[in-house]
């Protein structure tokens, strides 16, 4: 180990992150100064890497769960040889167009294995692809040859571990024993508002052993140390391993290191200038000459390593040709046809026991669909009947455990997508999407196609009450850019909506399903399998071509516009089952109106809150319900809250 040329690469992420935040006028100086000896000996002698091909399947994962200190990241990935990340970027540093957001933002560039804003989150993804190594490594490796075989690194603060998320995630992965998982904390004892004192005095040591994580101590500044914690944390193969650095946050300027002035702005010209003069940095973004030559000799010794393993990659796809196809289909991310469950008209199924049916074909269709629930199996009917229960002794099973922890179930499921080679479903009562939404939202921004099955989706969930009737959710999740809200009215629809679900392949999917029984009903377009997949299709027969009204309905209120439109007085009526409204918002004009005629009037049904449905009908014209549910029988808290057919009848014939 080449002690001092790692100092000066210590020294140069000091000095990037100085000038860059300064220049920017905005970001957090104090961890990626802090931490700089941590990041010159992780990216020059731990991680298994290789600069020049990012997307190596058996590289080591790292994930900065601290987020804030995105210059840390930027300038190791510049330092080391990351194509993507310029001198130029970091001197753009939280610039519009520069790769080196205030965050890591995954996809910007090269070696950002996942966007890790709010903080916490990032430990919950690496535990996810920690989890997806050893699922991948149990179905491909072979006596003779592993070729997954890698570890997942994280790095969290103080602030990460006081997030919640942190906690379940961690308390899952001690469970499933993740002996591939690492996390260092820096352990600074600073936030925002000053010392942790304030309000962060447990011991964080003795939690995460409680956990069943192994946990270890060194200083951030020691590089034999920290090597020699590395090697222990590998040698623990049944448990995670927590290893704490003590450190200064800003380590290196003199009149700001170890204060909370130093963690979210800049440091001030006078400031910098009194930091460089301290530690010799002689210009602006500064990069000490041994630093380059320190990574420009690692370039070869990745290579050779990454092309050994190619070696025996290409081996084990002579030895283990049905292997090797599978490997291809895990890893095209493109989803195999299921053989689909077949329902007729009359069936009556709740939607969420259809989709169990059509989640057992898509998952025999498709080895790598993986996933589980926050204790519901049961009740959100996403068991699998074949593939075994992923757990620490049974790394090959499928279906995940996560327990009462929705925030790190689709966090961790973030984790699965990013890692790469598996398909992430998770699942839980939609009114319960409240506790991980900042997950779901960041499925949406990396656009990973993770499938979120949301049962019990309307006040027809009935004697739980209004605690466990969501009425805003649908029109919550509608308003997350990129989020595809699938709501199938029946058995027949709930297969496609699984079908399009798992076609997707650039961002995330809700199936909003119900927990009552409806009625399959007959479909007028012969063509609706296909197009459904334009949001919406006519569901009722000819005679409606020339309608006076148009009922556009989501999910099981389908078939209340179906009996409310029999009770029209008079009036041609048309009912549409608008599976996805952002999705047919985005058709093109004559697709819509040949669907919704622009100068129909139009009546919307749906029982949730009316947000979004005003651009389709006048506000008179919306079914809806503008409050929350009340606690009984369904069919009685549907009459109690004025959500019946005659109800929507009466709008239809006023």
């Amino acid at each position: 180990m080449n002690t001092t040329a790692l100092e000066k690469v210590s020294l140069s992420i000091r000095a990037l992150t100085m000038d860059a935040v300064q220049k920017a006028n905005s970001g957090h100086p104090g961890l990626p100064m802090g931490a700089a000896e941590l990041g010159a000996l992780l990216y020059g002698e731990i991680l298994r890497h290789d600069p020049a091909d990012p997307a190596w399947a058996d590289r080591d994962r790292f994930v900065l769960s601290a987020g804030h200190g995105s210059m840390f990241l930027y300038a190791l990935l510049y330092l080391s040889g990351y194509r993507d990340m310029t001198i130029e970027d970091i001197k753009t540093f939280r610039q519009i167009g520069s790769r080196a957001a205030g965050h890591p933002e995954y996809g910007m560039a090269g070696g950002i294995e996942a966007t890790s804003g709010p903080l916490g989150q990032g430990m919950a993804a690496a535990a996810g692809m920690a989890v997806a190594e050893s699922m991948l490594a149990a179905r491909f490796n072979t006596e003779k040859r592993k070729i997954l075989d890698h570890y997942t690194y994280a790095f969290v603060g103080d602030g990460c571990l006081q997030e919640g998320v942190s906690a379940e995630a961690s308390s899952l992965a001690g469970h499933l024993a993740l002996g591939k998982l690492i996390v260092f904390y820096d352990s600074n004892k600073i936030t925002i508002d000053g010392s942790t004192d304030l309000a962060f005095t447990e011991d964080t040591a003795k939690r995460y052993e409680a956990y069943g994580w192994q946990v270890l101590h060194g200083s951030m500044y020691n590089f034999e140390e920290i090597a020699e914690l590395v090697a222990r944390a590998k040698a623990e193969t049944g448990k995670p391993s927590m290893i704490i650095l003590s450190s200064v946050i800003g380590k290196g300027s003199p009149g700001k290191q170890n204060t909370a002035d130093s963690h979210g702005a800049p440091l001030g010209e006078a400031e910098v200038a009194a930091a460089k003069a301290a530690l010799g940095i002689p210009g602006d973004f500064y990069v000490h000459p041994e630093a380059f030559s320190y990574f420009q000799a690692k370039q070869g010794e990745w290579k050779k390593r990454r092309e050994a393993w190619q070696g025996e990659f290409e081996a084990w796809s002579r030895e283990n040709p049905d292997k090797r196809r599978e490997w291809d289909a895990f890893y095209s991310g493109k989803a195999a046809p299921a053989a689909p469950p077949l329902f007729a008209p009359g069936d009556k199924a709740a939607t969420r026991t259809a989709g169990n049916k059509a989640l057992i074909a898509a998952a025999a269709a498709n080895p790598n669909l993986v996933g589980g629930s926050a204790d519901l199996k049961g009740p959100n009917a996403v068991g699998l009947p074949s593939g075994g229960i992923y757990s620490a002794s049974n790394p090959s099973g499928r279906y995940i455990h996560f327990g009462i922890r929705e925030f790190a179930m689709a966090a961790i499921s973030n984790g699965i997508a990013l890692h790469g080679g598996l398909r992430a479903f998770c699942a839980t009562f939609m009114v319960f999407s409240d506790y991980l939404r900042p997950a779901l939202r960041l499925s949406a921004l990396m656009k990973q196609p993770v499938i979120y099955v949301f049962t019990h989706d309307s006040i027809f969930v009935g004697e739980d009450g209004p605690t466990h009737q969501p009425v805003e959710h649908l029109a919550s999740f509608r308003a997350i850019p990129g989020l595809r809200v699938l709501r199938p009215a029946d058995a027949e629809e709930t297969v496609e909506a699984w079908a399009m679900a798992m076609e997707r392949q650039d961002g995330p999917t809700v199936l909003a399903l119900s927990r009552q029984n409806v009625t399959v009903f007959p479909k007028a377009d012969p063509e609706w399998k296909n197009t459904i997949r334009t949001g919406a299709y006519v569901v009722t027969p000819p005679e409606s071509a020339a309608p006076d009204v148009v009922i556009i309905a989501t999910g099981s209120e389908v078939g209340l516009a179906l009996e409310a439109a029999a009770k029209a007085e008079g009036k041609k009526v048309r009912v549409v089952s608008m599976i996805s409204r952002e999705l047919f918002e985005s058709q093109p004009q004559a697709i819509r109106d040949a669907i919704v005629p622009p100068k129909v009037r139009a009546v919307c049904c749906e029982a949730g809150v009316r947000s979004g449905w005003e651009r389709w009908a006048k506000p008179e014209d919306i079914l809806s319900v503008e409050g929350f549910g009340v606690s009984g029988p369904a069919a009685k808290a549907a009459e109690h809250l004025g959500f019946t057919s005659a109800a929507l009848a009466a709008i239809i014939n006023r």
